[in-house]
């Protein structure tokens, strides 16, 4: 409209602008466009009065379309009425589904709570007759027990809750619970009596009362009383069944000891010219020396750990060491207990405490008895192989007792240990101070190993042996302490020899007695072992020098004087031993070969053991080239001509060379 009026406006303006430019009236110019406003009108009046029926045909239509239209909005405001009240009525519905479907629900719970409700009050007629006349080991019986136990618990919540719906059965199964309890009770304690049969074999009934452990949960869980009358009476039974049997079987096994023991004439340093015997003749330790050596007897830690024990009436005729016959007994006690103690936690329910304590209450006089005879025994016992192997029984029959789940004999293996350990560590000390005590000169002189020695080289290695597995630190100092003695007491012996090689060479033969057993019956890196082979090479070593100045003393003096004076450059007092030099040479090549031949008669005359013999042997023909390259190096050409070639001094000595 803006745009319009402006253009024409422009329009008009253009108009005046072209009028007032060719002079023309205006007067005149509005009377012509009145005239033609005029001519316009008329023209229009008459095109109105000749479509005035085709306007009256359309104000008619007009009128007929807008009647039509309300009809047609009235129509649509009643369809949306319509249309209102079913929304209304759709939402209604919905709200009652929901209702309807939350009430269903409802009702089905409440029915499958009242349903098993009512079935768990109801009392089928089967179910008494079961328990009224079943056999207690019939599956029947079994089943309706577990229901009959259920009813009692739900009875036990609802009373508690002062429910009236209890009170139309309590009177039924109140009945029913005292005639399964009476049926229950004298199952148990007929399976129990059983154990009381002369020879009876109770793994049978204790196996029968495992496979209806339940009956006992039903009691225990429905009447304290009767469960704690059979428990007692059971305890009662298999303590004594236990305790019997122990006591008889450990007196049978007494019967089988080795008719002598060891006394406390059979200590380490005391004499050993008495021939009698320590042992039965049924023995395989015939004398004195073999108190020390541990030979079989250490079986009993190994292979024999889980043999079949000892059946004293089938072996009558043979005799065993006392640790044989502990193991034997122990070992019926852990198989016993053990089996024991997981019968007690599974069958009366017990844990921890209160299983520790009726175990306790089972065997407690059976391991009273044992540890009593064990400490009857270690009173008089000087026998330290068998003390410390009990000792390790101990320990290894504790593992097994962890490995089974069994830790109830703890305390029983502790009160072994603690009145073994006392003794033998007594008995052990008696040995060394039996050493200490040795007086030397009241023995023969020889040059050999001497008994002593020998019974100290297979003590201490049957203890280092036994111990590798469980270390202690008091055995370790033990061990120390007799070590330091023996050797002490070498020494004092070797001090009785005039000269030094004598000294040397029963020195040499007890060390090399002692490493062999070591290393034979231990570990190669024992404390023991590296301590006596330290020894041995030191002594080893000195007489080699000592077999070697006989025939080699002037030239293993030369070499040392000239390399003294080499070492302070006195180059004219070296010249000067050209004559001495000479004489040295002349004498060696002279009597060498006879020298070799006199070093190995003395050496294999003085030592027992060939393979000893042997060593020392080669020792000393090493030491011998040795000297010898020190020698030549030191002598001036005039008197290496009149040497012996060394190449026929090696090819003499591989003659030495054995295949020890």
């Amino acid at each position: 409209m803006a745009d319009g009026a402006i253009i024409s406006e422009q329009i008009e303006d253009d108009e005046v602008q072209e009028i007032l430019k060719t002079g023309t009236d205006l007067r005149q110019y509005s009377a012509q466009i009145e005239k033609e406003f005029k001519e316009v009108e008329n023209r229009s009046i008459d095109d109105y009065i000749k479509e005035s029926q085709n306007i009256a045909n359309l104000h008619n239509q007009i009128g007929n379309t807008s009647n039509i239209l309300e009809r047609m909005e009235s129509m649509l405001m009643d369809l949306q009425d319509a249309l209102n009240n079913i929304s209304t009525e759709i939402t209604s519905l919905q709200k009652k589904s929901v209702s309807m479907s939350v009430q269903l629900t409802n009702r089905q719970s409440i029915r499958a709570q009242i349903s098993q409700f009512v079935e768990d009050m109801a009392v089928p007629e089967e179910m008494v007759a079961s328990i009224m006349d079943s056999p207690v080991t019939e599956k029947e019986f079994m089943a309706h027990l577990n229901e009959l136990n259920h009813k009692l618990q739900l009875m036990k919540e609802l009373n508690f809750k002062e429910s009236k719906s209890s009170q139309d059965v309590s009177d039924v199964l109140q009945k029913l619970k005292i005639k399964a309890m009476s049926k229950l009770r004298l199952y148990l304690m007929e399976q129990i009596y059983k154990f009381r049969k002369p020879m009876a074999n109770y793994q049978i009934p204790q196996n029968a009362m495992l496979k209806y452990k339940f009956f006992f949960e039903f009691i225990l869980s429905n009447e304290r009383a009767v469960a704690q009358e059979i428990c007692n009476e059971y305890v009662d039974t298999m303590g004594k069944i236990y305790y019997s049997y122990f006591k008889s079987y450990s007196t049978r096994l007494a019967a089988l000891k080795f008719e002598e023991a060891v006394s406390k004439d059979d200590l380490m340093g005391l004499d050993d010219s008495a021939p009698k015997s320590i042992f039965s003749k049924t023995s395989s330790l015939k004398n004195k020396s073999t108190v020390f050596s541990i030979g079989d007897r250490g079986d009993v830690l190994n292979q024999q750990l889980e043999a079949p024990i000892i059946v004293p009436h089938a072996q009558q005729k043979f005799r065993y060491a006392y640790e044989a016959l502990f193991r034997s007994e122990q070992y019926a006690l852990v198989d016993n207990a053990c089996r024991e103690y997981l019968f007690v936690t599974e069958f009366f329910i017990l844990r921890g405490p209160q299983a520790q304590e009726l175990f306790n209450q089972i065997m407690g006089k059976t391991t009273t008895l044992s540890i009593k005879n064990l400490e009857t025994y270690v009173q008089d016992c000087y026998d330290t192989i068998a003390l410390f192997l009990c000792i390790q029984l101990c320990l290894r029959y504790q593992l097994m007792c962890h490995k089974r789940c069994v830790p109830a004999l703890d305390k029983y293996w502790d009160n072994l240990q603690a009145a073994i350990w006392p003794r033998f560590e007594i008995v052990f000390r008696m040995n060394i101070q039996s050493i200490q005590d040795c007086d030397p000169t009241k023995f023969p002189k020889e040059t050999g190993p001497h008994y002593i020695t020998r019974r100290y080289a297979e003590f201490s290695a049957a203890i280092v042996g036994i111990s590798e597995n469980f270390p202690n630190e008091l055995v370790s100092h033990l061990l120390l302490e007799l070590q330091e003695e023996v050797k002490c007491f070498m020494l004092r012996m070797a001090a009785i020899f005039t000269t030094r090689k004598e000294q040397l060479i029963y020195l040499i033969n007890n060390y090399d007695l002692v490493l062999g057993v070591l290393m034979e019956r231990t570990r190669d890196n024992s404390k023991e072992a590296e301590a006596f082979r330290e020894l041995l090479s030191t002594r080893s070593a000195e007489y080699v020098e000592e077999i070697l100045a006989p025939h080699l003393g002037g030239i293993i003096q030369f070499v040392k004087d000239c390399e003294q004076m080499r070492d302070k450059e006195q180059t004219e007092e070296l010249k000067r031993q050209e004559r001495r030099s000479l004489q040295l040479v002349a004498n060696f090549s002279a009597n060498w070969k006879k020298s070799l031949e006199d070093l190995n008669r003395e050496v294999f005359l003085s030592f027992p053991s060939l393979v000893t013999g042997s060593q020392l042997l080669q020792l000393a023909l090493a030491q011998l080239v040795q000297y010898y390259h020190k020698f030549y190096k030191l002598l001036t050409p005039n008197a290496r001509a009149q040497l012996v070639n060394i190449h026929v001094i090696m090819i003499e000595i591989k003659k030495y060379k054995s295949n020890y």
